[in-house]
């Protein structure tokens, strides 16, 4: 197993590390005239850059103080984002610059450097028979006479006429190529920070359940997932959310997991504003993969604390419907996965049921149990495209609703971001699910 980790990482730098010189060769190399300035303090911050995004990634695990993570988060998982969308770029690039190039080179016929011509002078009658000026003596009507030696080191040093032209050509559509592409990169993620930074957005989606009995009709969940409070998202974020939830006046709060990046005593004040959370039914919480990485037994405590309820394993009765909640996945490597016989085996299923579960994945076991409603969140819509597409590997439903036999599936895009925080295609929001009575 160790071998295998060893291998990974070694192929994942010597990756990192090829994308890293394509990118210095496109943007530094190719967009400099020698070895001058420019090219020095680019080629130092390509060195510097993903130095930072490896200490970003690396000083959580290593126990450093959430100070330190924070001067590194921002800059490092940037880099990140923006490493992405140039790289994108620059590939697209290269088809401009193949044609924009081709266009202006000369064609095979034509001699890359055109032989200078003979100047053409009118000699006067007698001036051949003229004896030649003395060593060191000026011309009679001008300066002295270069050597030949010194015009074949001038036309050396100096390319002119055609080459001259191709290599100024090279040089401006390497600069017009990769400042376009920077351009679009920082812009893209400029963008998309600014979405993650501004908060989430509601959504509203109406789920019809056939066993919900007619006075419960136009029940109301505020669903909320991934909120990732770290070293870059902290209590503001948190208090955005609260807001925007407690708007929308729910009956209910579902936080289905991935609350945290981090530890209480780091993240504990960031979280306090959630006992703000207002709902005529209450607040409840389930585990996600992430609160297994930060400490699960503790954050459980605390969000208690906070006037949330978590549901570990468990079944509540709420206005006609059942509400169940599991641990996530990530809890069986500490004997504390989800136990769906424990939290949905004995229940009366002629009534409507819905499950807070963090991961889509688990959807087969809630079919399995009669389950009509599944809230999950985890994916993050892909958060940057086209990130989508590699979620849709690994999760049944990315974002929306989908149905799985009888039952439901509704999985939310997430409050937050992991890792850079940026979205791109994949705004983060909080979902309102209205219950809808077909006996209504």
């Amino acid at each position: 197993m160790v071998v295998v980790f060893v291998l990974v990482a070694i192929a994942v730098i010597a990756l990192l590390a090829g994308v890293h010189r394509y990118v210095w060769s496109r943007l530094v190399r190719d967009t400099t005239a020698g070895r001058g300035r420019a090219r020095r303090i680019g080629t130092v911050v390509m060195w510097v850059l993903p130095l930072l995004s490896l200490g970003a990634l690396m000083s959580g695990r290593a126990g450093a103080p959430l100070w330190l993570e924070s001067v590194l988060a921002w800059p490092g998982y940037l880099w990140l984002a923006v490493l992405l969308y140039l790289v994108l770029a620059l590939l697209v690039g290269e088809v401009v610059r193949a044609v924009w190039l081709r266009r202006g080179s000369p064609s095979p016929a034509e001699p890359a450097v055109a032989a200078p011509e003979p100047s053409l002078h009118t000699v006067p009658a007698g001036a051949a028979d003229a004896p030649a000026p003395e060593s060191g003596t000026a011309a009679p009507n001008g300066p002295a006479a270069e050597t030949p030696a010194a015009q074949s080191t001038s036309s050396a040093d100096e390319p002119t006429g055609p080459a001259q032209r191709q290599v100024s050509r090279r040089l401006f559509v390497s600069r017009v190529v990769g400042g376009g592409a920077a351009a679009a990169a920082l812009g893209t993620v400029g963008y998309g920070t600014y979405g993650v930074l501004r908060g989430p957005r509601v959504t509203r989606v109406t789920v019809p359940l056939a066993k919900l009995p007619r006075g419960v009709h136009g029940f109301r969940i505020a669903v909320v997932s991934d909120i990732h409070l770290g070293p870059v998202l902290g209590r503001a974020h948190t208090q955005r959310i609260v807001d925007t939830i407690n708007r929308t006046s729910p009956d209910l709060v579902a936080v289905v997991g991935d609350l945290v990046d981090g530890s209480v005593a780091d993240l504990g004040p960031a979280a306090e504003p959630l006992a703000q959370l207002k709902a005529r039914h209450g607040s409840f919480f389930v585990t996600g993969n992430h609160e297994y990485f930060s400490g699960a037994g503790e954050w459980v405590d605390h969000v208690r604390e906070l006037g949330l309820r978590p549901l570990e394993n468990q079944r509540v009765e709420i206005a006609g419907f059942d509400l169940a909640g599991v641990n996530d996945v990530a809890g069986e490597s500490e004997g504390d996965g989800p136990d769906f016989g424990k939290a949905l085996g004995d229940r009366d299923r002629s009534r409507a049921s819905v499950l807070l579960a963090h991961q889509p994945v688990v959807i087969h076991d809630a079919v399995e149990h009669g389950v009509d409603l599944q809230l999950s969140g985890h994916t993050h819509g892909g958060q940057l495209w086209p990130g989508n597409y590699l979620a849709e590997l690994a999760n049944p439903t990315v974002a929306g609703l989908e149905r799985y036999g009888d039952t439901q599936l509704y999985v939310t895009r997430g409050a937050g971001a992991w890792g850079p925080p940026v979205r791109v295609g994949a705004p983060s929001d909080i979902t309102v699910v209205q219950l809808a009575s077909r006996q209504a």
